[in-house]
């Protein structure tokens, strides 16, 4: 018995293929295959609605955020086998169906495909949508994508004159008021006005944090949000002006620094009983952050790959010996390591920057060799070192990795397969069918035909008609349809 199901076992109104053979040129023939053709891409197009659907609820859920994946395009392109790009399109195209229910249905009964459907969803909206589907039924997916590169050309272009029109709008004034006051009043864009705003806010924190723990405030003297914001602006301009030339070179300022103990970074550090660990075992402490601490995890990963510079200190304190600053992992094999690797290690991920993890650590006796060494992007890195992870090399070369549980993440996941209740292959496309069948969306050979006859699409009309008239226009004997101002779109316009 074959192992394959044709669709007309299913549903007898697809047409089944012809048997293999010398091709006919039976004119009926051919039409009952450009039918079947037809009509079966109309059924693709809902089966792929319903696989968007599916990506939406699962982004929803969030579950390809086991720790593994980046983001849900990287889970579906490690899952499903799709290139990264086109994974990230059809997470974003599901995502932007959820809000466009006129579009969705469409789609849902076959009548516009999904590239036409990709092309929509950039620019749609609720208020817009029923214009941009009778556009969609009567032209093909290039007159679509036409008419959507043109509709955000000018979406731009009036972006670029409000934000020239913006910025020659700013301003800002000064001036001393009769009671001696310096009085100011601007305008900024709206990007500008942000920071602004950011920074006003981080310095009136800084001052009330600074005030609440200065013990010549007793409380009496009450300030107000808008004196804040004043005091805030006069500590900004003194933090501009303040020099800083005695804190080293700009690459040493701008250097995050963590102190940590040599037994912090072993991988036993803290694990004696919880009576005999002091208070600090297991962290390190960064520099300039008011003793803020990281975990030995923590401090692990960014010893992965980093500067270390070796300092002996004696019991109270004082700074003994100070080593000379060289790098975790020498620049040659760096760059062997980039050669070979190319790209983060985890299962599906192609992130290019990435640190140099130590399979086995330098701290516990990991040698820094090319066998000991696998690149990771910073979230994987987190994820092996924080969240339990672990990263393995086989004989072979290849790397593994088991989740937190032990269980191994596979680097390619299997294949599915449908079967039939006697174990034989089925239709893939039998329960999309069985959905349609029972919603009662019957499909044939022009459900997903434009409405075109080859005819120049006049881009310029197009806009005019959808983009700048919204509203369908309204006749003595009702609404106007949409999909007859859409039609026209790919029509001659007849000069009048």
């Amino acid at each position: 018995m074959s192992a394959r199901v044709s669709l007309s076992q299913t549903d007898p109104s697809i047409p089944a293929p012809l048997p293999d053979g010398p091709p006919s040129r039976s004119h009926a023939e051919i039409e009952r295959l450009g039918d079947a053709i037809a009509e079966l891409s109309a059924r693709i197009q809902a089966a792929t609605y319903e696989l968007l659907v599916l990506i939406r609820q699962f982004d929803a859920r969030a579950g390809w955020n086991d720790g593994g994946c980046l983001s849900c395009a990287h889970w579906l392109s490690w899952r499903t086998g799709l290139d990264l790009g086109a994974a990230r399109e059809k997470v974003r195209v599901a995502r932007a169906l959820a809000r466009l229910p006129l579009i969705s249905a469409a789609m849902e009964r076959g009548e516009i495909s999904y590239s036409k459907v990709r092309a929509l969803t950039r620019i749609a909206t609720p208020a817009t949508e029923t214009q941009l589907v009778g556009a969609a039924r009567g032209g093909t997916a290039a007159h679509v994508e036409r008419l959507v590169r043109a509709w955000r050309r000018v979406d731009r272009l009036e972006e670029a004159r409000e934000t020239a029109w913006r910025h020659e709008q700013r301003s800002l004034h000064t001036w001393v008021d009769d009671d001696g006051l310096v009085v100011m009043r601007g305008r900024l864009t709206p990007e500008l006005g942000a920071v602004v705003q950011r920074a006003l806010e981080a310095a009136s924190d800084r001052l009330f944090r600074e005030r609440a723990t200065d013990p010549r405030e007793d409380g009496t003297a009450d300030v107000t949000p808008a004196q804040r914001r004043a005091d805030a602006l006069g500590l900004l301009a003194e933090s501009a002006l303040a020099s800083d030339g005695d804190r080293g070179t700009a690459g040493d300022r701008y250097q995050v620094v963590i102190h940590v103990d040599e037994a912090t970074l072993h991988a036993d550090a803290g694990s004696t009983a919880e009576d005999s660990v002091a208070p600090d075992t297991g962290q390190a402490v960064l520099e300039d952050a008011e003793g803020a601490r990281v975990s030995a995890e923590t401090s692990r990963r960014l010893a992965c790959d980093a500067s270390t510079v070796m300092m002996r200190h004696a019991p109270d304190g004082t700074v003994l010996d100070v080593g000379r600053k060289r790098r975790t992992i020498p620049p040659a094999i760096r760059r062997a390591l980039t050669a070979r690797d190319r790209h983060c290690q985890f299962p599906g991920c192609t992130a290019r920057h990435c640190d140099a993890h130590h399979l086995e650590h330098w701290a516990d006796g990991g040698a820094t060799r090319l066998t000991n060494l696998a690149l990771l992007c910073r979230r994987h890195h987190r994820a092996v070192h924080e969240e339990g992870f672990t990263l393995t090399r086989a004989p072979d070369g290849a790397v593994h990795v088991c989740r937190p549980d032990g269980r191994p993440l596979p680097t390619v996941p299997r294949t599915p397969r449908w079967a039939t209740a006697g174990g034989d292959i089925g239709d893939p496309l039998a329960p999309s069918t069985a959905r349609l069948t029972a919603a009662g969306i019957r499909m044939g050979p022009h459900t997903a035909t434009p409405d075109w006859f080859g005819a120049r699409l006049d881009l310029a009309y197009a806009l005019d008609v959808l983009r700048d008239h919204p509203l369908a226009a309204r006749s003595g004997d009702g609404v106007f349809a949409a999909g007859s101002v859409a039609k026209s779109l790919v029509e001659e316009r007849v000069p009048t």
